[in-house]
């Protein structure tokens, strides 16, 4: 998995030249778009959501679709809609945003609930259909939504099973002081990410993806994988566990984390560094548990820590 370590980190350090001081975030949007999946970025305003989007999709050569959710934002502004033709008395499709190798849904949850439906098929089916006719979308196909999580005034929370279709939460936090030193230093006449040339292409990402069939995980990583899930399923302060979805998800995905350390194996560290990222949006804390200020993000953690580890040569 050497070769495919030498990409990541490329691809890893193409977007540090413009988000500085976040490689953790990083790492997980490059893990999320090799593995197939949707990211939500979820914080306050100026920290650079919208800038990490873009750093990933400069440093992949691929079409790049932006789409600013506001109340008026109709389904067709995603989608795309069929417009009359004079010269050919027929109507010619004309595809929205989403057709996009990597889409940046801008303050998604300030779009109605109709237009944020308007992206369930393609995340969940990377197809939209449109006038009863089905276009597939071409991968790789990555959704990176943000949203303000403090402003709730005019916003449409997104319902469970939108969350559900995310494979990752991510907050970016505020830099620390070296970090936002070395952005004001950076910062001149053009924005750094704009300076950024791509260092691979949809063929590189999709390769990756495939290479990810090739790391091996056993019998006993599978049963720790289903203990954590079930732990989720059984615990009290949680009125949602985890669906069968978010676990194929965190085994691909930390198929990903293995590969990009060139191993061909997944350990429960694997599993562990995930967990927070990956399994918090996707579960529902019971109202009580909510009162306490029990969140359950702090109930993975728990859980995290209460579930045995399989021992080596289980």
């Amino acid at each position: 998995m050497a070769d495919f370590e030498e990409q990541f980190r490329l691809i890893h350090q193409n977007m540090e030249f413009a988000v500085k001081g976040k490689p953790e975030v990083i790492e997980h949007l490059i893990l999320a778009l090799v593995s197939g999946g949707h990211v939500l970025i979820e914080d306050v305003p100026g920290v650079g959501k919208t800038s990490l989007g873009k750093a990933l999709a400069r440093s992949i050569d691929v079409s790049f679709g932006r789409i600013q959710f506001t109340p008026d934002l109709l389904p067709v502004d995603i989608t795309g809609t069929s417009v009359f033709d004079r010269a050919t008395g027929s109507f010619e499709f004309r595809p929205g945003p989403v057709f996009s190798n990597i889409v940046l849904a801008d303050e998604i949850n300030r779009a109605s609930p109709k237009a944020q439906s308007a992206l369930l098929e393609a995340m969940g089916e990377q197809q939209v259909t449109v006038d009863g006719v089905t276009r597939i979308l071409e991968p790789p196909f990555t959704v990176i939504a943000t949203q303000n999580p403090l402003e709730y005034e005019g916003t449409y929370p997104l319902p469970e099973s939108q969350m559900d279709r995310f494979l990752m939460r991510l907050h970016v936090g505020y830099p620390d002081a070296v970090a936002e030193d070395s952005i004001l230093v950076s910062r001149g006449a053009q924005e750094p990410v704009d300076l950024i040339a791509p260092v691979a292409d949809a063929t590189v990402i999709q390769w990756m993806s495939e290479r990810l069939e090739e790391v091996h995980v056993s019998g006993p990583l599978r049963s720790y994988l289903l203990d954590v899930a079930g732990a989720t399923r059984r615990h009290p302060g949680l009125s949602l566990g985890l669906s069968p979805r978010g676990v194929l998800a965190l085994l691909r995905v930390a198929r990903a984390r293995a590969a990009s350390t060139s191993r061909d194996y997944v350990t429960p560290d694997d599993i562990k560094a995930l967990a927070p990222v990956m399994l918090p949006h996707r579960l529902l804390a019971k109202p009580d548990s909510r009162v306490r200020g029990l969140r359950s993000t702090d109930i993975v953690t728990e859980i995290i820590d209460s579930v045995p580890v399989p021992r080596k040569g289980r």
